[in-house]
């Protein structure tokens, strides 16, 4: 009997949850590091447990999702362990906000208290991010769920910080950071973005006011930080200012003499050649002061408030203070030129939202040269290698010139510095197992939370311990993330997964000239861009929630719409409108699917068809499903998820439901065909749906494995094997018969559509040409899909179209007496002409738009100059029709675009 388990349509929001809760109850995903299978293993780049996930998550994980389901149906044992990130920042910053609502702070509600606090609202919100991640499909061992301050990460931690500092790696200066004023903290790169903003450009006169004595001017876009000038800098051969090299000139608003001194780094060329110089608030400054020997003065509190300075100033926001300081200069005759805007790009921080102060700071920092070396040479050597080959050069880059790392956070959440200050003034760190001696006090900073999180690789896996999960399943096989954290996390992880290696070894392994890197591969996707290809922000409105998605268009929708623009270290366009295309495409899958089993084929499910029961089309089906198999599989192998769902969607769609299903219906009711073809049409069926759902696994998990069971009255998909090769392969003279016979249907179809016939009605027709061209077993089929019945007496033939293909030429000569209002045809022929003009003007504007073209991504612009392409040729069709149906001389629409963009 058939199956008609299936409900009438798919709706995900009734079967997603209760298919996810069957796979976890089932422990399908929970890895077993004593499988004698082959290993595989993923860890999750750990999402911030304050948030939810956005777009760029949803994207990744469905990647590194499908990768996983696939290699466990390839049969490998699969680790894809989940996790979260402490987010030192973003946490401490949401419960400080919490405190000042209710009146208090951090300070008065204590260290212990206030961890306390922190740890309580984590778990009540870290269960937002892994119900999102189960909506999605995300196939992770959750008995394996870490924390990046969890028990094991604060042992992991405290080993590798001790390890580090033992070995002269690990040590404690003034240098410049980032500071960030609102969280009163030192911040890192990664937590920096650069914006455009409206600024000033003023020029200062420093030394006297008389054009014949010894003066400079300097030109800066921060006056507050002249109060810490300590010098000017000019070009050694800069002729303007050799006289004054060596000498000093009074500062205007304290007592100091600001030295001049000649420097090579400063570009003659640019303003006034001078450049003023506050070592303690500037980089670039901050590098000369050290090559000079000159002082380096805070002028600055952790608040960004003018401090130390002696000045009327001091106590003054920064921002105030620049005001009130380029007056006071203005009112000297210091100002020598109108203060003109000046845009210009400024970081800020990304959690707190204010410009970033470049503040001289007393941090703890990691020396990186060799940890970075050595992450260059696993790339290098080919024992990680990085796809897209291309962005090599860019971890290069940073391991080729990396500078010491400031790990140290003015913060309370997070992982204290093992580090103890003695009585007497000693400074020592302690490893997690030994204890700490009376009197002695911690010291009260955080480690940068880049610092767990590059440790993510192996004590995700329980190092420092020798566990049966790091001996399984590390090195991880691949890592899956984006280029614009390649540095700030995948870098560091190499470094440490290199140092954690050889501290683990003995004396004569751990001079290996390269040291053990923590991945098998990196996988680098780009980001998620609008359809248009910019950059998403909420200013913009062009923001994609994926939650909002996941309601509206379910799981399997996200996915294929996610990543069918996935394309290895390139940006992601996206749109509602993929989710729509997608949400329709598992309409068209299920319904096809439930077509076939209303029609028996689950009867021949787990069977090869027989050849000798097969009709050409039967043939071709199989043999394009081979072609499919192979290509889907060759892709998802190399990364191509984009290649791969887009070879799927087209044999789904196009070949076996728009065509492959209509003849079935034939072969099934007996119209066409002989003998025991239905129950060959049906094990034909079952063996594309077997495959093809297998294939659409990885990427659709939910809806495949509902249609899978139904087929197979049972078991999950998830556990099935990965289809391998097919003993299917379409004869030439099969595929060329095809091809001919399609040509001749669309050609038909379009000249109906033309003539405004209603899809249903049949209209009688002659076919002449089809035995010389070798599709005369086609003929009821031909008729079937082109909707053409076979010629009366009384025939009339009153229209033709002529189909050249390539087995000959096919004359249609049909019937129309009757079915054509000549007047209707041209009023629409003339609106589809105008939508065709329209299309063509607005694709041909944005080709003849150089800003456009040398912004836009290159698939973008690919894509206009395609529907450019056709809607010329629309035009030029439907121009020729509209003549032929005695619409007159049709205007030359496209005369005046000839010389337009192609």
């Amino acid at each position: 009997m058939p199956n008609t388990d299936l409900p009438a349509a798919w709706e995900p929001s009734a079967h997603e949850e209760e298919i996810s809760l069957r796979w976890q109850e089932a422990g399908l995903f929970t890895a077993d590091p004593a499988s004698e299978k082959p290993k595989f293993s993923i860890v999750v780049p750990p999402p911030n447990v304050t948030g939810n996930l956005h777009v760029g998550h949803a994207m990744e994980h469905a990647v590194m999702d499908a990768v996983c389901r696939r290699k466990r149906m390839q049969g490998f044992e699969v680790l894809y362990l989940p996790g979260f990130d402490h987010a030192s920042i973003a946490t401490q910053a949401a419960i400080e906000r919490q405190l000042a609502d209710e009146g208090t702070n951090r300070h008065e509600l204590g260290r212990e208290a206030f961890l306390a606090r922190a740890f309580a609202w984590k778990e009540e919100v870290r269960g937002n991010i892994s119900a999102q991640m189960r909506r999605l499909g995300d196939s992770v061992d959750w008995s394996r769920e870490r924390f990046t301050m969890d028990d094991g990460m604060v042992k992991a931690v405290r080993t590798i910080f001790k390890q580090l500092f033992d070995a002269g790696l690990v040590y404690q200066a003034e240098r410049l950071v980032n500071w960030s004023p609102k969280q009163r903290t030192a911040i890192s790169d990664a937590e920096v973005v650069h914006k455009e903003v409206d600024g000033e450009l003023v020029s200062l006169r420093y030394g006297s006011l008389r054009d014949d004595e010894p003066h400079i001017v300097v030109a800066t876009t921060r006056v507050e930080t002249m109060l810490g000038d300590i010098a000017v800098a000019v070009h050694p051969d800069d002729e303007r200012y050799r006289h004054l090299v060596g000498t000093t000139l009074p500062h205007p608003l304290v007592d100091r003499a600001l030295s001049i001194v000649a420097d090579s780094h400063v570009d003659p060329e640019f303003g006034t050649g001078a450049v003023k110089i506050t070592p303690a608030h500037d980089p670039n400054d901050f590098e000369l002061a050290q090559r000079h020997g000159l002082a380096m003065l805070t002028i600055m509190d952790e608040d960004g408030r003018i401090d130390g300075t002696g000045t009327r100033f001091d106590g003054m926001d920064r921002f105030q203070a620049r005001k009130a300081i380029r007056l006071e200069l203005a009112e000297q005759g210091r100002v020598v030129a109108e203060v003109r805007p000046y845009k210009h790009s400024v970081g800020h921080s990304e959690r707190g939202g204010e410009p970033v102060e470049p503040r001289l700071s007393l941090q703890w920092f990691v020396k990186t040269e060799s940890l970075a070396k050595a992450a260059g040479e696993q790339v290098r050597s080919g024992a990680m290698p990085i796809v897209p080959e291309g962005l090599a050069a860019r971890w290069f880059e940073w391991t080729d010139n990396m500078r010491d790392w400031c790990v140290s956070r003015q913060l309370w959440w997070g992982h204290r510095i093992p580090v103890w200050y003695g009585p007497a003034g000693e400074v020592r760190c302690f490893g997690h197992d030994e204890e700490i001696p009376e009197g002695w006090t911690q010291e009260e900073d955080v480690l940068d939370t880049w610092f767990s999180s590059g440790l993510w690789a192996f004590a995700t896996l329980g190092w420092p311990e020798e566990t049966p999960e790091l001996a399984a399943f590390y090195p991880v096989s691949l890592l899956v993330t984006g280029y614009d954290i390649l540095f700030f996390w995948a870098v560091r992880m190499a470094m440490f997964g290199g140092w954690a290696s050889r501290a683990g070894q003995s004396a004569a392994q751990a001079q290996r000239p390269l040291a053990q890197a923590p991945f098998r591969q990196l996988w680098f996707h780009g980001l998620v861009r609008d359809e248009k290809g910019q950059k998403m922000s909420k200013t913009k409105g062009n923001v994609i929630n994926p939650l909002d998605w996941l309601d509206r268009f379910g799981a399997d929708a996200t996915r294929f719409a996610l990543l069918r623009g996935v394309v290895p270290g390139s940006d992601v366009p996206l749109g509602e409108s993929n989710a729509i295309a997608a949400r329709n495409f598992v309409t068209k899958l299920f319904n096809a699917t439930r077509f076939a089993l209303l029609s028996g084929a689950s009867d021949g499910f787990g069977s090869d068809p027989a050849h000798a029961s097969l009709t050409e089309a039967d043939r071709w089906i199989l043999g394009r499903l081979e072609a499919v198999r192979a290509e889907t599989d060759s892709a998802l192998e190399a990364g191509e998820f984009a290649k791969a769902a887009q070879a799927l969607y087209q044999f789904t769609w196009d070949e076996f439901c728009d065509w492959y299903l209509e003849i079935a219906k034939l072969q099934l009711s007996g119209a066409v065909g002989a003998g025991d073809n239905a129950h060959g049409t049906r094990a034909v069926l079952a063996r594309v749906l077997d495959t093809l759902l297998r294939l659409l696994h990885p990427i659709m998990p939910f809806v495949t494995d509902m249609l899978w069971r139904s087929l197979a009255s049972g078991e999950t998909l998830a556990t099935q094997a990965w289809p391998e090769q097919l003993p299917y392969a379409t004869e030439a003279p099969v595929l060329s018969r095809v091809a001919d016979v399609q040509a001749l249907i669309t050609d038909i179809r379009r000249f109906r559509s033309e003539q405004g016939l209603p899809p249903g009605q049949r209209i009688p027709a002659r076919l002449d040409g089809l035995s010389e061209a070798g599709l005369a077993d086609w003929e009821e089929q031909i008729r079937s899909f082109a909707r053409v019945s076979a010629p009366q007496a009384g025939f009339n033939q009153t229209a033709a179209v002529e189909s050249s293909l390539a087995a000959g030429v096919v004359v249609v000569r049909l019937d129309l007496s009757g079915t054509v209002d000549e007047d209707a045809l041209r009023a629409r022929l003339t609106k589809d002409v105008a939508a065709q003009r329209k299309e063509f003007d607005s694709t041909g504007a944005k080709l003849a738009d150089e800003s456009f073209l040398a912004k836009a991504p290159e698939q973008i612009v690919e894509k206009i100059r395609a529907r450019h392409e056709t809607a010329k040729a629309e035009i030029e069709r439907l121009e020729a029709k509209l003549r032929s149906v005695g619409g007159g001389q049709a205007p030359a629409l496209l005369a005046e675009h000839e010389a337009g963009p192609a």
